[in-house]
């Protein structure tokens, strides 16, 4: 089945129900081929703040029955090909500024993971040197508690800022982030603004050192240049994920346009013309391949958002 006839298109008139914004709502907007899979189905409406307080001014006067959520660079997506319902948040330019002072670091929610290494880089800061190894944004690094080269974010954030469901801004130190692998406690429709982060006095030549072995070891061990969507699922205890589905002989595993990557197992790729539903259920049948050769439950580390093309509600 061609993709593009299982991408449902919303009928036009949410807008008028949402508050009036500075920033820019697009009815019906492409959401899949804004995430690295390029795939996808479309969103009722994409909201672009024009910075923190017109996103205030939006949850305040956002009708309580439409839900929204929130895209970063849309790396670590998987846009489901029925759409979704509501309005997400596009996390953009317009709240990514970066703010240096002694060894503190500010960054807005819609930074670059790389550009505030690059930052710390720049002011002799270490400590933040991994971040130029997650291609995402702050705030999603926030929603996750990513991590990489042995770090999280919960390593070197002191506090962050959030607006809830009310549009009320709350400033939360690191124990209200609740941080655990791979998640934390802050509610889900809660919309991270801004986080502190904290570095050290370094050697600038031996930061850079450092972030050149990064930027090596993705290029060695993970496929890049491909349309993929990063680690698919999380690391159980103990365990390394994509040493299970290679124990699993699913390395290489094809599902319509989607593929086992031959270079990292714990990579799916779309090699052309994958559908979501390609994508999704490829995973679902390594989990099934993993669970029988090891009893082990995979749990996606992948973010499925919307609808399946039959409609159905989603995991």
């Amino acid at each position: 089945m061609n993709q593009n006839a299982m991408k449902k298109s919303f009928d036009d008139g949410l807008t008028s129900r949402l508050p009036p914004v500075r920033g820019v709502y697009s009815e019906n907007a492409a959401l899949g081929e804004k995430t690295w899979f390029r795939t996808g189905g479309t969103v009722e409406v994409l909201f672009d703040p024009a910075d923190k307080e017109d996103l205030i001014t939006f949850l305040k006067g956002k009708p309580s029955d439409v839900p929204h959520t929130v895209l970063g660079l849309g790396s670590n997506i998987l846009v489901r090909d029925g759409g979704v319902p509501g309005v997400v948040i596009r996390m953009g330019t317009a709240i990514s500024e970066i703010e240096v002072t002694g060894t503190q670091i500010r960054a807005g929610a819609g930074a670059f993971d790389y550009n505030v290494a690059m930052a710390c880089f720049k002011a002799s800061l270490t400590g933040l040197e991994f971040l130029s190894g997650i291609p995402g944004t702050i705030g999603g690094a926030l929603r996750m508690n990513a991590g990489a080269f042995g770090r999280e974010i919960k390593d070197i954030t002191t506090a962050a800022e959030a607006v809830d469901e009310t549009g009320t801004l709350h400033h939360l130190n690191i124990n209200d982030l609740v941080f655990d692998y791979r998640s934390c406690g802050v509610p889900k429709g809660w919309v991270f603004t801004a986080a502190t982060m904290e570095g050290e006095p370094g050697d600038i030549s031996e930061i850079g050192k450092r972030m050149a072995d990064i930027q090596t070891a993705r290029n060695e061990d993970q496929p890049r240049g491909t349309r993929t969507g990063g680690s698919t699922f999380v690391n159980p205890p103990g365990k390394k994920a994509w040493q299970l589905i290679d124990d699993a002989g699913c390395r290489g595993l094809k599902k319509g346009g989607a593929m086992v990557s031959e270079k990292h197992c714990n990579f799916l790729i779309n090699i052309g013309d994958a559908s979501a539903a390609d994508i999704e259920q490829l995973g679902e049948e390594i989990r099934e391949r993993v669970r029988a050769s090891s009893g082990i439950e995979l749990e996606w580390e992948i973010r499925r958002m919307g609808l399946p093309a039959n409609g159905e509600t989603g995991a």
